[in-house]
């Protein structure tokens, strides 16, 4: 029983420094969402793409340049560019592009995505039954 009560303060211990660490980005994105416009859907997808792993690459016989992501997501150098400038990510320039520079979000990046996941969607309203009718029987599975 020691040793449950032991993990179980370690286990409290661990989620209390994660809620520490966490509560900087979310101070930042409360802060920034009032002011901050929103995100486009291929904006979402870009940082979606990102957040997972990306490197920007260049063609060695193009000079094309684009992001691949860990999923195979191919980003345009032009929305790249368009999220470095907004502050959304930022690239290891310390690595060769033909290598492969790495692309992650930064805070601002992860907030706002962050943000844009947690809106609140409109949903239709439920139209009310007629009164009389019967309820709709669910359609028979094959």
């Amino acid at each position: 029983m020691d040793q449950l009560e032991e993990a179980a303060a370690a286990r409290d211990a661990a989620a209390r420094a994660v809620l520490a660490a966490l509560e900087p980005i979310e101070a930042a994105a409360a802060a920034s969402a009032p002011d901050a416009r929103q995100l486009s859907t291929d904006d979402q997808a870009a940082l979606l793409a990102i957040a997972g792993g990306a490197k920007l690459y260049e063609h060695l016989l193009t000079g094309r340049m684009s992001v691949t992501a860990a999923s195979g997501t191919r980003i345009p150098h032009a929305k790249l560019q368009q999220l470095e400038d907004a502050g959304l990510v930022v690239r290891d320039t310390g690595h060769p592009v033909h290598a492969g520079q790495p692309v992650a979000l930064t805070d601002a990046g992860r907030a706002a995505l962050f943000a844009a996941r947690r809106a609140p969607t409109v949903q239709a309203p439920k139209v009310p039954a007629r009164p009389g009718a019967s309820r709709p029987t669910p359609a028979q599975r094959r």
